[in-house]
């Protein structure tokens, strides 16, 4: 036995003897050294070698003769049970988790960050923040320690159900909102509610991913549904469908809103085929021009539309804060999906951000940070119609974080070698082929501007532009 470092002697001296009882080189019946004898070998005290025999023997690895010594348990493991090595192989994941891509992407540093979905971090208010939240830290909901309501933050859900009505017309109480951690937890609750193993979703293509792969690990089909300049194709839907998640207001990822034909076309199907809808209100607050794209929610009047926001882009992905409006006939059955999933979303994230809202500060924030997204569109468009005509196509849409280019004439696997080059030297764009089932989608480019500088802009695209030159 040999001792690596001098911090927590016991503890190591422990798990090596118990280590080779385990292994079987220490049998059942064997001697273990005396305490004097063993620390004297090891240059330690005789009290810290009793502690790890104390130890062994509470755990019943050994057992303790008064005048006869130390001995190694009748109930240890025998040599032949025991592997010469643990297995690490003994539990098996289902096969289904080995389909679904880790967001590997945005652990990449790029000099020039042209993904879709992330904000301007360095324009969030952070002392502000921080100042709520330490104020938040001493407030009764928070500072009492106690475990909360699985629906979230009361003063959180009215300050959204204000927002909401005033942003977006959206008619609901606090009692009609659950909390949730991000999109994507609204989601899953949604679909544990609603659904069981074997039904069919339909989802949008190119659509976002990451729910896709929710709803197939949550054994639902997949319905995947083209999507076209007036958005999801209503009449590609497959009449078993019982859920159809779709983002209306700004398609993801081509960017194009449903057309007013589109959005009655799906309620009336899904009343005609007993289906529910999930509307993504993902980004809608950036709206660049034209009028402002009436949800889906306001326009149900057969309670078929469940309505999903994120504060992930307004502000921060890392606050992990969204919600869901459910209708009241779901309302106690989502609130228990809640609990049985994490309980409750962060009370002090709640907290601080009912403040942030009820203050003011977060009208005040999404105004500011719509005019500095308003000029990094405005410059990306216009350099992409000027200088890649012959490339990309420009998909219209007037709202969010990011565009979408279809190629023109260049298939996928030539968009792809574009986009790694322009990695190479510095430039991150999403390709539009990621985002899509149907192998046969167009091919095209997804580009961001949340995240990257105007002053970046100009000199991102013209190596991006050299890229599809080389």
């Amino acid at each position: 036995m040999s001792l690596i470092g001098r911090q927590n002697l016991s503890g190591e001296i422990y798990k090596q003897l118990r280590g080779a009882i385990v292994d079987g080189r220490l049998r059942p019946g064997d001697r273990l050294p005396p305490t004097r004898d063993l620390a004297r070998s090891l240059s330690v005290s005789r009290t810290t070698v009793s502690v790890a025999y104390d130890r062994l023997v509470g755990e019943g690895f050994v057992r303790s003769r008064v005048g006869a010594g130390t001995f190694v348990s009748d109930h240890a493991p025998p040599r032949r049970l025991v592997a010469k090595q643990r297995r690490r192989d003994a539990l098996v994941p289902r096969k289904i988790w080995e389909g679904i891509p880790m967001p590997i992407a945005f652990g990449r540093r790029a000099q020039f960050d042209f993904r879709s979905g992330l904000p301007d971090a360095a324009l969030f208010p952070h002392v502000l923040w921080r100042r709520l939240m330490s104020r938040e830290m001493r407030s009764e909901a928070v500072g009492r320690g106690v475990y909360g309501d699985p629906a979230g933050l009361r003063s959180l859900r009215e300050a959204i159900a204000r927002h909401i009505g005033i942003a977006r017309a959206v008619d609901a109480s606090a009692d009609d909102i659950t909390i949730t951690s991000g999109t994507q937890q609204a989601l899953d609750v949604v679909t544990r509610v609603l659904l069981t193993p074997g039904h069919r979703v339909a989802v949008e293509d190119p659509g976002y991913m990451p729910a896709r792969a929710l709803f197939r690990t949550l054994g639902m089909r997949i319905a995947a549904v083209p999507v076209d300049d007036e958005g999801v194709v209503v009449d590609a839907l497959p009449r078993d469908v019982r859920l159809v998640y779709v983002t209306p207001s700004h398609q993801y990822p081509l960017g194009v809103p449903m057309s007013l034909s589109r959005r009655l076309g799906l309620l009336a199907w899904a009343e005609r085929h007993d289906a529910a809808i999930i509307e993504d209100d993902y980004d809608s607050e950036f709206r660049f021009g034209g009028r402002p794209i009436e949800p889906l929610h306001t326009l149900d009047r057969a309670g078929r539309v469940i309505y999903v926001g994120s504060f992930s882009k307004t502000m921060l992905p890392t606050l992990r804060l969204g919600f869901v409006l459910a209708p009241p006939s779901l309302r106690a059955a989502v609130h228990r999906a809640k609990f049985v999933c994490d309980w409750h979303t962060s009370q002090l994230a709640q907290a601080t951000l009912a403040r942030f809202i009820d203050d003011g500060w977060f009208a005040r924030h999404v105004r500011k940070m719509s005019n500095v997204y308003r000029a990094r569109r405005a410059l990306i468009a216009e350099t992409l119609t000027r200088d890649f005509g012959e490339h990309l196509e420009l998909v219209q849409s007037a709202a969010g974080l990011h565009v979408a280019a279809r190629a023109r004439t260049a298939p996928a696997e030539r968009i792809s070698e574009v986009a790694r080059r322009a990695f190479d030297v510095g430039v991150a764009v999403q390709e539009l082929a990621k985002f899509a089932v149907d192998p046969r989608s167009p091919a095209g480019l997804v580009l961001g501007y949340g995240a990257i500088p105007i002053r970046r802009i100009e000199d991102g695209l013209a190596r991006l532009r050299a890229a599809f030159d080389a």
